[in-house]
């Protein structure tokens, strides 16, 4: 095996590749990008008075929206001004969609990852440096890191918890006990990678605690006629993939929570063990770590 170090080169001052060249790879493959299954929604979207948007991007299995700004060389001021400026008036004027904002750079600074990180959690933002390697004479190579997720604000889990625990009898009053059981039966296949978890009962959900500490990589929440098993995992087509060819039931990806809903039933542990063993596993290592 032959060992390649390729040559990096900045997109900034090269003589033939332009940002015009980088939306178009982009546009041509949006899934380069590493937020999913995109689809392109519509380039150089015009926007009266503030300018053209790069790229509208759309998630293929929901109404998930990303307003794309590219810039080539480092981040500044107003590239981060004009990326929240597009977003806002998408989310505005298309309000029955989700929106995010993503800053693309070549250079993306600590300086600036400290301000794009003030409006995180209140404005959905990501932050993705690009990195161009001159492979061959003809061949050019681009890589995209993300290196500022979406940050979702939410309730602190262990201070719900403190209010709002219940006990078992309240799930199979609410549900039945045959469906509660269910949890128990997940439960002993969590176990077999993580020994100490426990349920616990709370009036929102049946979440997993070791020692009383809250550990809810995976959500339990009972319903009339089934179990409703969510799994925090960040969205993604190798994902979709194991859910469809395990055949289980997916109801949706709630990206919110960054969780994926799946419906249990009697049948669908049996049949689906090791799928839902290796989703719950990979949920546990990556809130683990």
């Amino acid at each position: 095996m032959k060992l390649i170090k390729p040559e990096k080169i900045s997109l900034q001052t090269h003589r033939e590749l332009n940002e015009v060249w980088v939306q178009k790879v982009i546009a041509e493959d949006p899934n380069i990008l590493g937020l999913g299954d995109l689809i392109l929604k519509d380039k150089e979207r015009i926007h009266p008075k503030a300018g053209r948007l790069d790229l509208l991007l759309q998630d293929a299995e929901s109404k998930r929206r990303y307003e794309v700004e590219i810039q080539l060389g480092k981040v500044d001021e107003s590239h981060i001004i004009r990326t929240i400026e597009y977003w806002d008036i998408e989310r505005k004027r298309y309000p029955q969609y989700d929106h995010c904002a993503v800053i693309i750079a070549e250079d993306i600074t600590s300086r600036f990852l400290n301000v794009i990180g003030l409006f995180n959690g209140f404005i959905p933002l990501i932050a993705i440096q690009m990195s161009a390697f001159q492979i061959s004479e003809n061949e050019v190579s681009l890589v995209f890191t993300t290196v500022l997720d979406e940050l979702n604000l939410g309730l602190d889990e262990e201070d719900e918890e403190i209010k709002e625990v219940t006990d078992r009898n309240y799930w199979e009053n609410k549900s039945t006990k045959q469906i509660v059981s269910l949890a128990d039966q997940l439960l002993e296949i969590i176990k077999e990678f993580s020994p100490r978890l426990e349920l616990k009962y709370n009036k929102f959900y049946i979440g997993l605690a070791n020692n009383g500490q809250p550990n809810n990589f995976v959500l339990f929440r009972a319903k009339k006629n089934y179990l409703r098993l969510e799994v925090k995992l960040k969205q993604s087509t190798d994902i979709q993939e194991q859910l469809d060819n395990a055949e289980l039931e997916t109801l949706d990806y709630d990206s919110r929570d960054g969780r994926y809903r799946i419906r249990i039933d009697k049948n669908t542990i049996t049949k689906n063990k090791d799928c839902l063993k290796e989703l719950m596993s990979q949920a546990y290592k990556i809130d683990k770590y």
